[in-house]
């Protein structure tokens, strides 16, 4: 799989959650959540055609994450598409846990959730000592004094950075608190899975002002320096989020096929997983 920079960036494309919800198929879980379909597009600098892509799906008390992201290098560029699936998320947060899967090597790891907020701890203990002004900064934890906010948008100035967040209305006040558990989720399984780049806690920050907000993100931007650029030669990064409250007809086949990857797909740790799906 290409290890594109991308990766690391695309935290910004979890674009809402779910939250005291269980396994698709949990009788608990019907009664739970809500359902939600988000459409995200990730553009770099002035591009009209996205670097990466997702569609999270929420359903039954679950959130289902699909990743597109570019070809394999060395791949016909005829005989393939610009953006091909690449990795598939289940959040289970009643099980407190997350499930990833790598679809073109049939391979699945689980991270839970206690790992994931020891690595919160871990990273802002080290951040907030680093030499790097900007890795300091992003340590946090107060963000205040670079915090703009406006009716429907805030913004977030730090060292050689800016982080823009336009943002709607979320469908009710549970909705907008789901957003934020599955983001921070997101976010740090991202650190987790492709460490480097920036602390999350800046857009852990974010998320707190949303959920306040009674918000969902529409569009969030991140400029940086172009000698920290996270993908080569790129210094503004964009992501384009459109949430639709209801699920497509083809959304309960892609779920269907995602459930199926889970089962037949071979469990591995997450130093395998990772180590592998590089290769």
């Amino acid at each position: 799989m290409i290890r594109s920079p991308a990766w690391r960036f695309v935290s910004l494309a979890s674009a809402c959650a779910l939250a005291g919800s269980g396994f698709a198929g949990d009788p608990q879980a019907a009664d739970s959540g809500c359902t939600m379909r988000v459409e995200s597009d990730l553009f770099a600098d002035g591009a009209s055609e996205p670097v990466a892509r997702s569609l999270t799906l929420f359903e039954n008390g679950v959130a289902w994450d699909f990743l597109e992201l570019p070809p394999r290098e060395g791949a016909a560029a005829a005989e393939q598409p610009a953006l091909q699936l690449a990795e598939i998320v289940l959040h289970d947060p009643a099980r407190q846990r997350v499930v990833v899967i790598d679809p073109r090597r049939d391979l699945k790891t689980q991270v839970e959730t206690v790992r994931l907020e020891r690595l919160s701890v871990s990273l802002a203990r080290w951040a907030r000592t680093a030499d790097d002004r900007l890795v300091r900064w992003a340590g946090g934890p107060d963000f205040d004094a670079g915090l703009t906010e406006n009716e429907a948008s805030l913004e977030l100035v730090g060292p050689r950075v800016r982080y823009a967040v336009a943002y709607e209305a979320a469908p009710s006040p549970e909705a907008a608190g789901a957003y934020r558990e599955f983001a921070d989720t997101a976010i740090l399984l991202r650190a987790l899975l492709h460490p480097g780049g920036i602390p999350p806690f800046p857009r852990l920050a974010l998320n707190r002002r949303l959920e306040a907000a009674g918000a969902i993100p529409a569009e969030v931007t991140l400029e940086i320096d172009r000698g920290l650029a996270i993908l080569p030669g790129a210094s503004r990064m964009r992501c384009v989020h459109r949430v639709h409250p209801r699920l497509l007809a083809a959304d309960g086949k892609r779920i269907a096929e995602a459930q199926a990857h889970v089962a037949a797909a071979t469990a591995v740790d997450v130093a395998a997983f990772v180590a592998r799906r590089g290769e």
